[in-house]
Formats: structure tokens, C-alpha cells, sequence
């Protein structure tokens, strides 16, 4: 068993405990998803790019970045099994079409978007 696996498995218990489970619709997971992913990027709103490869180094900041990292992926975990989806070969899936799309002599060191697969 993975240890996203486990996660799940402990959401849905946490969940089912508090009989929450009624309130776990994708949609409403979907949108905490997006409010704690705002607490996060709150987070480094005003920080400069250098500020914000050192965030971790200030013990408090690195503790609020922490816990919202960490709501951050509890709700992506949650959404994933309630949808059914895995969230690991969901993303392997993902950077295979990366590899594809953005083969490495083209696109090395450019931010430039790749046109769609055809």
C-alpha cells in the first residue's frame, strides 16, 4: 500500500467519523483545493523570487508555508479518491504528455508554451 494510499484511507475514516462525508462532493472539494492552494500563494504574495527560495530558512514562515502545503495535498488526496482517480498515475500520465510535448533540445531553458498534441 502507498502511502497516498494510507492518506486516503485515513481521510475517509476522519471523514466518515464526523459523518462529513455528505459535504465531500467534488465540487466543494474542489473549491476548498482552491482556497487553501490562495492561503498558500498568500504565503509568498509579497516575497521576492530570492525571498521565496529561502522561505524555509525562517522557521515561522516555513511552518505556515508547511500547513498549507499540507492542506493543499490533503485536499487534492481527498478529491482524487473521491472521484476515484489515482493521483500517482494520474500524474505519471501527465509528465508523459510533458515529455512529448516539450522534448528536451527545444525546449530547454525557454518558458514557451508547446503547441497541442495532434
Amino acid at each position: 500500500m502507498t502511502s497516498i494510499e494510507h492518506l486516503a484511507e485515513r481521510q475517509r475514516a476522519f471523514a466518515a467519523e464526523r459523518d462529513w462525508e455528505q459535504f465531500h462532493t467534488p465540487k466543494n472539494l474542489a473549491m476548498a483545493l482552491a482556497g487553501e492552494a490562495g492561503e498558500l500563494l498568500a504565503e509568498f504574495q509579497w516575497l521576492t523570487p530570492e525571498e521565496s527560495t529561502k522561505v524555509m530558512d525562517d522557521p515561522d514562515a516555513g511552518n505556515r508555508v508547511k500547513s498549507e502545503l499540507a492542506d493543499v495535498f490533503l485536499y487534492l488526496t481527498r478529491l482524487a479518491d473521491v472521484l476515484g482517480i489515482d493521483p500517482i498515475q494520474a500524474a505519471h500520465a501527465k509528465l508523459d504528455e510533458g515529455e512529448r510535448r516539450y522534448d528536451a533540445a527545444t525546449y530547454r531553458g525557454s518558458a514557451r508554451k508547446a503547441p497541442p498534441l495532434t
